[in-house]
């Protein structure tokens, strides 16, 4: 027999999921502003810490950034090639390169770079440190202590933060010089004009949103998935719920991020 939820039901279950996505969000902010009173402290930098910290850094960046680098520079040759020659069959040849600039540098470039590491480090490791509280003590509920705070969760956090920036720092780089090499290629008489269109570009205020969104991308999917891992693992197997639910939490923000930049760069 189907039972029919009454319209008091309803509503109940709606306010209760308000509720409970209200109260993650507002825990992931907490968390995040207990970390940065952490990071500001200069005894979560000294002795192991700091060893502790290095290791971490260099496991989230060191063996992503050769392959995200490689693979966003094939990527790029593959783009530009594209735009290049569309724009030379329409006539269009002086709107390609800043076009390239904008697409691939601006706004394609941070938010894989983001993906990338979310994927490959700071998901992973928060399905590692859910999976550890459910073993060690499952029906706790998440300890704030600060010795938490800063042997587990801050050396984790500014590891996924330092890794996206790292890429993203890196490949623009190298997607600048490939676009000179596609578009001038080894002659260095089109460097002035080059300067000048990306100089154009980034001016003060497109430099100002880029730096920003890059720097709430790193926020966005290192703090997430900590949060996740350190909130919402309550029973046995809810591990790969917590990650499922920091997927959904990190591409919402994600999409916020990019949505105002776009506004801010083009309106």
């Amino acid at each position: 027999m189907v039972r029919i939820a009454m319209p008091g039901e309803v509503g109940r279950s709606w306010r209760l999921a308000t509720l409970r996505w209200l109260t993650g969000w507002w825990r992931i902010v907490h968390l995040g502003a207990v970390l940065l009173v952490i990071a500001l402290s200069p005894s979560s930098y000294r002795g192991p810490m700091r060893a502790k910290l290095a290791h971490q850094l260099w496991q989230g960046t060191a063996p992503t950034v050769l392959w995200f680098t490689f693979a966003s520079a094939l990527a790029g040759v593959v783009l530009i090639r594209i735009v290049v020659v569309t724009a030379e069959s329409y006539g269009l040849t002086q709107y390609a390169l800043e076009m390239v600039v904008r697409v691939l540098v601006l706004e394609l470039i941070p938010l894989a770079a983001a993906l990338f590491v979310a994927l490959r480090y700071t998901l992973p490791q928060g399905t590692v440190l859910a999976q550890r509280r459910l073993r060690e003590a499952p029906q706790d509920k998440p300890a704030m202590a600060i010795d938490l705070m800063r042997d587990e969760l801050l050396p984790q956090v500014l590891a996924g933060m330092f890794a996206v920036l790292m890429l993203a720092a890196v490949s623009c780089l190298v997607a600048l010089v490939i676009a000179y090499l596609m578009v001038y290629g080894l002659s260095p008489w089109g460097f002035g004009g080059y300067t000048r269109t990306v100089g154009h570009i980034f001016n003060p205020a497109v430099v100002l949103i880029f730096s920003l969104k890059t720097l709430f991308f790193s926020v966005t999917v290192a703090l997430i998935p900590a949060a996740s891992a350190l909130y919402d693992a309550p029973g046995a197997g809810s591990a790969v719920a917590a990650e499922l639910r920091a997927l959904v939490r990190m591409f919402a923000l994600l999409l916020v991020i990019e949505a105002v930049s776009l506004m801010g760069n083009y309106y």
